[in-house]
């Protein structure tokens, strides 16, 4: 779906309302393989509103990511249900019009608003940094292999407090610069 803000003048009156389903499955997947490795089809229920020249998109969406474990890259079945909220306009002196938190994009030579695009940046911006299976939220044991394993952050700082043990023979060194362990 893409419109021109001229197009979307009709809607001044009655907003255009979007309620449709998309599928975003190979575009998302090849746009962000590392990230996603599914979308189911994507719910979307939302309008688009033209005022004074400006165009806003509200809409809610409703859709579930299949993503990789970020400890151990397995698939993870993560539900989205989420509202978003663009503005577009065409005019530099409209920002003023706007709060700094909403999102608004400024539209160049008759450029067109693509609702696609829109829809699959804000799918994406909903994928977390750490996404865990169910067991590895319950506690199942970390990855291993052949000479490593993944350690969590507390084993990690215990390991950390025990190899900072001055060796004996270097103990007298440590004296001579006492400031510089305040400094770590």
């Amino acid at each position: 779906m893409k419109w021109s803000l001229a197009e979307l003048h009709r809607y001044q009156n009655e907003p255009l309302h979007i309620q449709s389903t998309f599928d975003l499955n190979a575009s998302l997947t090849k746009l962000f393989p590392d990230i996603i490795l599914g979308v189911a089809p994507v719910k979307v229920d939302g309008y688009v509103t033209y005022n004074d020249g400006d165009a806003t998109i509200s809409a809610n969406v409703k859709t579930t990511l299949t993503v990789p474990s970020s400890r151990s890259l397995t698939p993870v079945q993560l539900p989205l249900d989420f509202d978003f909220s663009e503005t577009y306009i065409d005019d530099r002196s409209h920002f003023s019009r706007y709060e700094d938190d909403e999102v608004v994009f400024l539209l160049q030579d008759r450029e067109l608003i693509d609702f696609d695009t829109a829809l699959a940046e804000n799918i994406v911006e909903q994928v977390p940094l750490r996404v865990l299976s169910a067991d590895e939220k319950a506690g199942k044991p970390m990855p291993t292999g052949k000479g490593w394993s993944v350690i969590s952050e507390d084993d990690y700082e215990a390991e950390k407090r025990q190899n900072q043990k001055v060796d004996p023979r270097l103990a007298k060194l440590q004296k001579l610069f006492p400031d510089q362990d305040e400094k770590k």
